[in-house]
């Protein structure tokens, strides 16, 4: 017998499971979808893109999450439980607040309509575990204390000061006086009348509208009397992070404000508007050190019932220590604060200590309109850089008692020099190196070229710490000795003409490495130093001999004025450096130098204008040292 297999009915039940194998349940297909979809929108603090029960919910749920809005959530959604034309989907929360994790879990009702359909029947509590209808979400920051800027000894240099608020209270001033009165206030503050007036009037009915902040104590120098008696004045008593005076290192520490905008912007939610913060300097470089982190509630309110639904505590801000001397830095700026009136130039005058690099005082003068020259401006040094070629011609076989020449003039590739003005025709001709660097000769330094290429500039510079300057915390420039185009120019580099430049900061750094005898970098973050690495670190013998010259400028030079300072020798070097276009008689503006050591003090003063080194910067840096 033929045996034939039974093929038919294997493939025809195989066909009839095939399609019931492929076949998905178009229900699980859409609540996934749904809720997949409803993850996804509350990530973004919406519900605008979710088919809802009830489309009035979106309206209810922007109310609530207003305060959450600017905070980054994450929410996933677990497997869709279903059952007939009801299902709910369990929601994990992860949101980000001021740095903080917080993380929940609800359940979102999804529901089937007749048309087989289906939308999220959204409630409150699918927001926030028991959250009701009528609560709303309340979030509280409170910052503590704002840490202060100290000096080494821990003296506080910036911190809380009371101060006073001027201005126009407007809920207790009849509304026809408000206008009158707020004339009369800004008169009284010194203020714009006009400008008040229309910030008055723009103001709310309850508003105080803030004219001027004033110190405490110094409420005569910008009020007068007369404010007491303006109908709706009023004085509202505060503190404010402020340093000693309005002036101290304003152009370094900088100010604590209210955020801006941009701020608010660029800190991703660190920073929330009415947030204090430092605006500028090191109170801005140094914020997030000196503002801590805020203790964060977030609470559900609802009339006068309250519930805590999450809370961190915040960091106390840490003090920010710098090296400035309160005295010094005050004596400083009150030297300087002679160069002042409508055309006053701008100025500077920084101190170091030689011993550790500190930098005691960095002051700008009240002509640099804000500008901080002390520290960061670029400019010709003049004959103070005349000691890093001084150094230069040390290295190339020079003794201070080798004779040089020092003619009126000298010509250079067809340019010629001169020595300044009031030169000494004892001076003139032959004379020792001594007696050129006392004088200032620029013909000797400029004659003795040959000794010396750029390229031992450049390295003296950098022994004696001008060169590039290392990231310290704060703004900070040294100098810079670039390569000498042409002959001329690197004859004028010799006597700090040319491209050559340097900050007030960088010629105090030369100062103090001569008296240090060793290359200083200086430091104004108390902790935040750098380690000098020159290719040629200064010698004994070098720096000896720097000392010398130093002191022959006082003995014997440009600067005999400062030889009656009681205690420590003297050092210094005078400087005058042109500068700009000649004017119509050919004559060029001059900046004017003067660098000094006196014990453990290394100082330079710059006036951006004057009329040279000695006269003009000179009076300023004996003032100083009789100071100190």
């Amino acid at each position: 017998m033929r045996i034939t297999p039974r093929l038919g009915a294997g493939v025809a039940v195989l066909a009839l499971l095939l399609p019931l194998a492929g076949c998905t349940d178009p229900g699980e297909e859409l609540t996934a979808k749904l809720a997949d979809s409803l993850a996804a929108s509350l990530s973004d603090h919406t519900l605008s893109d979710v088919e809802l029960t009830n489309p009035k919910a979106t309206e209810v749920f922007d109310e609530q999450i207003a305060p959450l809005a600017d905070y980054p959530v994450k929410v996933t959604a677990d497997d869709v439980e279903r059952e007939g034309g009801k299902a709910t989907v369990e929601l994990h929360w992860s949101w980000d607040i001021e740095g903080h994790t917080w993380e929940y879990s609800t359940t979102a009702a999804l529901l089937e309509d007749e048309e087989s359909e289906w939308a999220v029947d959204w409630a409150t509590d699918t927001l926030i575990p028991e959250l009701g209808p009528n609560e709303r979400i309340e979030i509280a920051r409170e910052f503590g204390p704002r840490a202060d800027v100290v000096d080494t000894a821990g003296t506080a240099i910036v911190t809380s000061r009371p101060v006073g608020r001027y201005g126009l209270d407007k809920a207790n001033t009849p509304p026809d006086q408000v206008g009158t009165s707020a004339e009369a206030i800004a008169n009284a503050l010194g203020l714009d009348p006009a400008a008040f007036r229309a910030q008055a009037e723009a103001a709310g009915a309850q508003a105080f509208v803030e004219g001027l902040v004033v110190r405490e104590g110094q409420e005569a120098q910008y009020v007068k009397p007369e404010f007491a008696s303006i109908p709706g004045a009023l004085r509202v008593a505060d503190e404010v992070t402020l340093a000693p005076t309005r002036t101290f290192a304003r152009e370094i520490l900088g100010v604590v404000g209210d955020a801006t905008a941009e701020i608010v912007e660029k800190s991703e939610g660190a920073i929330r508007p009415g947030d204090r913060v430092g605006l500028s300097g090191l109170l801005k470089t140094y914020d997030d050190q000196l503002r801590g982190t805020p203790t964060t509630r977030i609470h559900a309110v609802e009339g006068e019932t309250r519930r805590e639904l999450a809370a961190w505590k915040g960091e106390a801000g840490k003090p920010v220590a710098i090296t400035l001397d309160l005295a010094m830095q005050t004596e400083a700026e009150q030297i300087l604060s002679s160069l002042s009136g409508e055309n006053a130039p701008a100025s500077a005058l920084v101190a170091i200590r030689p011993s550790t690099g500190e930098v005691l005082a960095a002051a700008n003068g009240p002509g640099n309109g804000g500008m901080n020259a002390a520290t960061a401006g670029e400019y010709a040094p003049g004959s103070t850089f005349k000691l890093v070629t001084s150094l230069a011609l040390l290295r190339s076989g020079l003794s201070l008692d080798d004779v040089l020449a020092c003619p009126t003039t000298l010509d250079v590739d067809g340019y010629t020099f001169h020595n300044f003005d009031d030169y000494p025709a004892s001076g003139i001709g032959a004379v020792s190196f001594r007696t050129a660097l006392a004088n200032s000769c620029n013909t000797a330094m400029i004659g003795a070229r040959d000794r010396i290429d750029p390229a031992d500039i450049t390295s003296a510079a950098a022994t004696l710490g001008l060169t590039k300057a290392p990231d310290l915390g704060f703004p900070l420039v040294l100098g810079g000795v670039p390569k000498p185009e042409g002959e001329t120019e690197r004859a004028a580099d010799l006597i700090g003409q040319g491209r050559v430049t340097a900050s007030p900061l960088g010629m105090a750094t030369v100062a103090a490495s001569i008296a240090a005898g060793r290359t200083v970098v200086p430091h104004l973050i108390d902790g935040k130093v750098a380690e000098p690495d020159p290719k040629a670190p200064l010698t004994d013998a070098e720096a000896a001999s720097l000392q010398e010259l130093m002191r022959a400028v006082v003995t014997d030079g440009s600067a005999t004025f400062l030889a009656s300072i009681p205690g420590a020798p003297v050092g210094a070097k005078t400087g005058t450096a042109e500068y700009g276009d000649a004017n119509a008689d050919g004559a060029y503006a001059k900046h004017s130098w003067m660098i000094g050591t006196h014990g453990d003090l290394a100082v330079a003063v710059f006036v951006e204008t004057g009329v040279s080194g000695a006269q003009t910067a000179g009076p300023l840096l004996q003032a100083f040292f009789e100071k100190w």
